[in-house]
C-alpha cells in the first residue's frame, strides 16, 4: 500500500525498544490499513489514571519504562483516509500486518485484544481467529473479555 509513519508517529516511537520500533516500522510498509502510533512511554502517573478509569488493567504495564530503560509496548490508531476508525476489522488487519512484521524483525509480540494466544507470531490463524478464541475463553471462564486492539507489546 505504501503507507509510513508521520513525525508524529515517530515522535512517540522515542523510547521503545529497538525490536518493537522495528516491527512497527515494517509493519506500516506491508499494511492494507494505515495506522499512527499514540503511545509508546507512558509515565507512572499515566499508567496508575488509565488503571483507575478502566482503560488499563495492571500496574505492569509495558508501555512503562522496563529494566533495561525502554518502553516494550505501543499503542495504535487505524486511519480510514485521514479520518481516525475504531472498527475493529481494521484492527485485525493491522494486527495481521505486525505478526509479519515480527516474524521478519524477529521479535515476539502479544496483541491486546488476543491476550491469551501469547505470540501472535505462532497463532495459526487470522488476527480475527486469536481475538475470538480469547474471547471465547474468557466468555468460558465466566469473565469479560478485555480487548485492547490498538495495542501490540514484547513478549
Amino acid at each position: 500500500m505504501g503507507f509510513r509513519l508521520s513525525q508524529r508517529s515517530m515522535d512517540k516511537l522515542e523510547g521503545v525498544h529497538p525490536a518493537m520500533t522495528g516491527v512497527v516500522e515494517r509493519a506500516i510498509q506491508i499494511t492494507d490499513v494505515d495506522f499512527g502510533v499514540t503511545q509508546g512511554i507512558r509515565t507512572l502517573d499515566q499508567q496508575k489514571a488509565n488503571v483507575a478509569s478502566g482503560k488499563s488493567q495492571t500496574m505492569k504495564s509495558k508501555h512503562l519504562l522496563q529494566e533495561d530503560g525502554f518502553s516494550h509496548a505501543v499503542d495504535v490508531v487505524a486511519y480510514v483516509g485521514s479520518d481516525v476508525s475504531w472498527e475493529l476489522n481494521l484492527y485485525d488487519n493491522i494486527c495481521d500486518a505486525f505478526k509479519q512484521a515480527a516474524y521478519e524483525v524477529g521479535c515476539s509480540i502479544k496483541w491486546g485484544a488476543a491476550w491469551s494466544e501469547g505470540d501472535i507470531r505462532s497463532y495459526p490463524g487470522s488476527a480475527e481467529d486469536a481475538m475470538m478464541a480469547y474471547v471465547d475463553l474468557r466468555r468460558s471462564q465466566g469473565r469479560r473479555p478485555f480487548i485492547d486492539a490498538p495495542h501490540f507489546e514484547l513478549m
